[in-house]
């Protein structure tokens, strides 16, 4: 039974929408443990966040440190002016409105912004312009009014995130860019008081903007209040008062000017400790936790449910992902069987595990083996020109698009029907080659089979689900490998009772001969070819080819396949072989 709120909430806008200009969006609200809309209905946020725009984290640029640490060593490389011209070229390209048309077009509903307070705020070391009156940077909120009109056109949400907190919110400080030199945000009154203001200047911006979805006000806070010496992320706090206190403070400043948007408040220790949690001070509120590398099982979820179900208030997913596509398919499988919304990390770095990749260009490697102290420093000119050139390709058309993750976030979840990764669609005149990294689209068990294949060790890297982390983010282990005729990439660490399925376009019945390209240094390999799971071939061995960079063409067999749509599967009998591609040849009568 939907609650007084609720009802008023509602016939307030139904007032508002007999004018029709000011119903072209509504604004989301909190429903008992429901999200909803402005029609009552309950909406599940399938979002991704923006990391690394606003806000570098060391990893994402395949180095360490927070963005201060960043910053300075690329100063030193190139100088404060030409630093500045690489991050205003780096705030330009990391996120434009092409970014946030693909993700509407993908399937996503909501964007998650990561903020650094800089843009919007100096620190509290600077001077004010004005005693006493906090100074601010038009440069931020100008960034989240562009954006707000790209999500706005895509009539999706926007989820403003504080990420990186006046002073820094914890010990991990990559996540924040803490600087340990300085009081943090828990060691400073001044910190507090300016994130305070922070965000009631942005609700007093946004306080009438619909397609804001929720303010998160603050990102991971991980900080031991009790005994911050043996507990540095507050992993064993009891209390979490100076959190939780800090928290009402906000949502009472937003109040003042926005009595519209959810406000979403994290538990210490990374978001997921919430002990001490007093009574909801907000009728408007959602709780979020974050959840990385554990297993997709309803215990590991229970927690949360429980306190959704005893605080009667919604609960979201603020941030997964970092993992294979098959724990990406189950966890959204999980969210979503449990009416909870999620927001994934993030939309673009450096690595194969998202939708869009980074590529790094050869001079960028150069300053990144000097940073790690394996190579001397590289010139002025070299490194401002590699810089430049690595914050061009943040662009979303010089990205490398993973179809593959995407497809396991947005349709694997609900499907367990394979599609072909490529066009499979067979000759009658001609050789059709189709590379084995180019197998169907879809879960794990559905479209292939592999021996690892997901990371729930508990640990960032605790399990290799795919041993070259390369083109694919599935767990076939994939390979760069380079052969006569090759796409650049290898199916390689193959072992016993593996597969990979491919759907075939056959475009009229017949007998096929199908080759095997590969490469191998034993004798003891063999396969099988299942046709619609139908053993086509029996065992197949495959002859030492002379080591694995050694490629041999092996007759597999003659296949009669009929005209239609045909899965052919690749059955790993005896593993230790690398595979290139597979070959169909129509034989003629």
């Amino acid at each position: 039974m939907k609650d007084i709120k609720t009802l008023f909430r509602q016939s307030v806008l139904l007032l508002l929408c007999m004018t029709p200009y000011l119903c072209s969006a509504q604004y989301l609200t909190t429903d008992g443990t429901q999200i909803i809309d402005g029609e009552g209905k309950e909406i599940i946020l399938r979002g991704i966040g923006l990391g690394g725009w606003m806000l570098q984290e060391g990893y994402m640029l395949r180095t360490t440190g927070p963005q201060h640490q960043i910053e300075a060593k690329i100063e030193d490389l190139l100088g404060k002016e030409k630093k500045e011209e690489f991050y205003e070229a780096w705030l330009s390209n990391h996120c434009q409105k092409i970014d946030i048309d693909s993700m509407a077009s993908w399937g996503y509903n909501s964007v998650r912004l990561p903020m650094h307070y800089k843009l919007f705020t100096p620190p509290i070391e600077e001077e004010e312009e004005n005693a006493g009156q906090i100074t601010w940077n038009e440069e931020g909120f100008e960034m989240v009014d562009e954006l707000l009109s790209w999500v706005k056109a895509n009539d999706m949400y926007l989820i403003l995130d504080l990420h990186a907190a006046p002073g820094g919110q914890g010990e991990n400080e990559d996540i924040s860019d803490y600087d340990r030199t300085k009081p943090s945000l828990w060691e400073s009154t001044a910190n507090q008081d300016k994130m305070v203001a922070l965000w009631k200047k942005l609700a007093e911006r946004y306080a009438d903007e619909p397609n804001i979805g929720a303010y998160d006000i603050i990102n991971e806070p991980n900080w031991g209040f009790q005994n911050h010496a043996d507990d540095l992320n507050g992993c064993s706090e009891s209390q979490n008062t100076p959190l939780w206190n800090l928290q009402k403070k906000i949502t009472a400043a937003i109040r003042e000017v926005d009595q519209n948007h959810i406000v979403i408040i994290e538990g210490n220790c990374w978001g997921n400790n919430y002990a001490g949690l007093p009574a909801l001070w907000d009728d408007n509120l959602v709780l979020s936790y974050h959840k990385y590398w554990n297993s997709n099982s309803q215990a590991s979820i229970q927690g949360m449910l429980d306190m959704r179900t005893n605080r009667n208030v919604p609960i979201w997913l603020g941030e997964t992902g970092e993992n294979s596509n098959a724990w990406f398919a189950d966890a959204i499988e999980l969210f979503e069987t449990n009416h909870m919304g999620w927001s994934w990390w993030p939309l673009k770095k450096m690595g194969s595990n998202n939708p869009l990749q980074v590529e790094i260009n050869d001079g960028y490697q150069d300053i990144l083996d000097y940073w790690s102290g394996s190579a001397s420093q590289p010139t002025e000119e070299n490194a401002y020109r590699s810089l430049m050139e690595l914050a061009e390709n943040l662009k979303l058309e010089n990205n490398t698009y993973h179809p593959d993750v995407v497809d396991a976030m947005i349709r694997q979840p609900h499907s367990t029907e394979t599609l072909p990764y490529k066009n499979n669609r067979l000759s009658e005149t001609e050789t059709t080659r189709i590379f084995a990294v180019d197998y169907d689209l879809g879960r794990a068990g559905s479209a292939y089979h592999d021996i690892g294949y997901t990371n729930e060790t508990g640990q960032p890297g605790g399990l290799a689900w795919n041993q070259g982390y390369a083109y694919r983010n599935d767990g076939v282990d994939i390979q760069t490998g380079q052969d006569d005729i090759s796409n650049g990439y290898t199916v390689g660490w193959t072992e016993k009772g593996e597969w990979l399925l491919y759907t075939l376009d056959v475009p009229a019945d017949g007998q096929y001969q199908i080759d095997l390209r590969y490469a191998s240094n034993t004798d003891d390999t063999a396969l099988r070819l299942y046709v619609n799971d139908s053993d086509q071939t029996g065992t197949v061995q495959l002859p030492n080819s002379g080591g694995f960079n050694a490629w041999s063409t092996q007759t597999v067999g003659q296949l009669v396949l009929y005209q239609g749509t045909q899965k052919l599967k690749l059955y790993i009998e005896n593993g230790g072989f690398n595979a290139n591609y597979i070959t169909f040849d129509l034989k003629k009568n």
